[in-house]
């Protein structure tokens, strides 16, 4: 799917939900730094949730180009990415930005 997004990226076919804008807004996170994290060649997809009710979504971790992490929970619908949720990750709460902790 990470393929995809990033096709979908490079094309400007995507849209952040209302609350990945909140998100977005109170972690500080820029449109460009959205764009670099999923284009990063370190982009990957760290936890897949098929059953989600809003349709199949994934969480991608993707570095900025100052290499900060970046959370992304993302689906694809009719041609376009959908940014669910966009932040950033909490070390208190992930290991190596990939894992959750405890």
């Amino acid at each position: 799917m990470i393929d995809r997004l990033r096709a979908l990226v490079r094309a400007g076919r995507y849209r952040l939900t209302l609350h990945a804008e909140d998100e977005r807004d109170a972690d500080q996170v820029t449109i460009s730094e959205i764009e670099a994290a999923l284009l990063s060649p370190e982009a990957v997809v760290i936890e897949d949730y098929p059953d989600d009710p809003r349709g199949h979504s994934v969480l991608v971790l993707g570095f900025t180009e100052d290499e900060a992490p970046i959370h992304l929970v993302c689906s694809i619908h009719e041609n376009n990415a959908i940014l669910i949720t966009v932040y950033r990750p909490d070390p208190r709460r992930w290991t190596n930005w990939r894992e959750r902790k405890e």
